[in-house]
């Protein structure tokens, strides 16, 4: 079992029935790849991710249930995401057009545009967004 003491925390969407999906798709091993935008990091004042960063996945409770370390790290316009990446997220996403449709009614969604801290905040062709390939390794048998 892999040591999880010491990491940062990996939280998908907002606790709910979305994460509760996302995480299940991380377990399962159907999702192996995620997509940020590069200006929640920049709020945040965090780095971006890199190669071999590793954190612990949590549930909607708050448990862990797996490590996840990333193994690519690609910074791209958001009319650039290509479909191997939008299936590789393990949503059931078969074309680029749909996994954009899901995708922005996230990012244009109240929640995510209140953590933004600004309530008409939307995404354009042209948003760099931060596509992430990860494996993950469970916590529990």
């Amino acid at each position: 079992m892999p040591d999880a003491t010491d990491l940062p925390v990996s939280e998908y969407a907002f606790p709910g029935p979305l994460r509760d999906l996302l995480v299940g798709a991380i377990l399962t091993g159907e999702k192996t790849s995620t997509t940020s935008l590069v200006t929640e990091y920049e709020l945040e004042r965090e780095p971006l991710p890199a190669v071999g960063d590793r954190a612990v996945v949590i549930d909607s409770e708050g448990e862990p249930v797996c490590i996840e370390e990333v193994i690519e790290v690609r910074v791209v316009r958001l009319a650039d995401v290509d479909l191997d990446h939008a299936v590789a997220e393990g949503e059931g996403f078969t074309t680029i057009a749909d996994w954009r449709t899901g995708h922005e009614k996230f990012w244009h969604s109240p929640e995510f545009r209140e953590g933004m801290g600004e309530a008409s905040f939307t995404v354009d062709d042209d948003t760099q967004t931060v596509l992430v390939r990860f494996r993950a390794e469970p916590l529990s048998p």
